[in-house]
């Protein structure tokens, strides 16, 4: 989690708490993961951090997790409202939020635009690879629309290539040699997706969020991760996949196997 995260995040606390309150944020871990809230979590090893007014110069309550919560929630506890990144038994979403990806992560919004269903585009190819994984054709243009708009040749910043933006370690585990090959860039994504929507029982969202930020990212927050850069991507495939089975009279994606 960057500084200015943090800062952003602790803000945000004492504009909820009580005057008393205003200065002392707790630092919770549970089960490897670390919440910042108004008070101890029940079921966490909570430290009370006393922060400075100038919170700029304030200490890493994160420490190494690098693990942050894209929601503040709001319960009762012991008869008053606190609040907390963690979404305990109880609890209500006070506010939501996002914040720019860590460098290192993959999550990006994509090189393509939302705009009108290109159906021309290596028709033959997602035809195949729908086939042969039961990914509905048009979900798997959509996310190499948002992804690529179609170019064969296209990388991105953060390395991933082809079609279906592959990242070279992901593009390895299925046996794509040549990601600027169309055919193998969609198969290889089509794959990969297929194993995607199999581990979240079929829930796209879900899955675009794996694509995009990986797998350990989704399984860190427990469902999409707050970065703004994925959650435009997500928003993006969706209106895309939208257009896309209008456009080609499609049924929905059957689940996968």
């Amino acid at each position: 989690m960057s500084r200015a995260a943090a800062v952003a995040m602790l803000l945000l606390l004492y504009a909820v708490c009580a005057p008393l309150q205003a200065r002392t944020v707790y630092r919770c871990v549970q089960k490897g993961t670390v919440s910042m809230a108004t008070a101890p979590e029940p079921g966490s090893s909570c430290k009370a951090m006393t922060v400075d007014d100038n919170a700029v110069q304030m200490p890493n309550l994160w420490g190494n997790f690098g693990v942050f919560s894209g929601t503040l929630y709001e319960r009762e506890q012991d008869g008053k409202l606190v609040y907390s990144t963690r979404n305990l038994p109880g609890s209500r979403p006070y506010l939501r939020f996002t914040v720019a990806t860590p460098p290192g992560e993959p999550a990006h919004e994509g090189l393509g635009n939302v705009g009108k269903p290109q159906l021309d585009r290596h028709a033959t190819q997602f035809r195949a690879a729908a086939k042969a994984t039961g990914v509905d054709d048009a979900w798997l243009r959509a996310v190499a629309h948002a992804e690529s708009a179609f170019d064969e040749k296209a990388v991105s910043p953060k390395g991933a290539q082809g079609v279906m933006q592959l990242m070279p370690d992901t593009a390895h585990e299925y046996g794509v040699t040549d990601p600027f090959s169309p055919a193998q860039s969609i198969s290889g994504g089509a794959r990969h997706m297929k194993s995607l929507l199999r581990r979240y029982d079929g829930d796209r969202t879900l899955a675009a969020a794996a694509y995009n930020a990986g797998i350990g990212v989704v399984a860190r927050y427990g469902g999409v991760p707050p970065y703004a850069e994925t959650r435009h991507y997500i928003d993006k495939v969706l209106a895309l996949y939208g257009r896309y089975r209008a456009a080609m009279g499609t049924a929905p994606e059957r689940p996968a196997q």
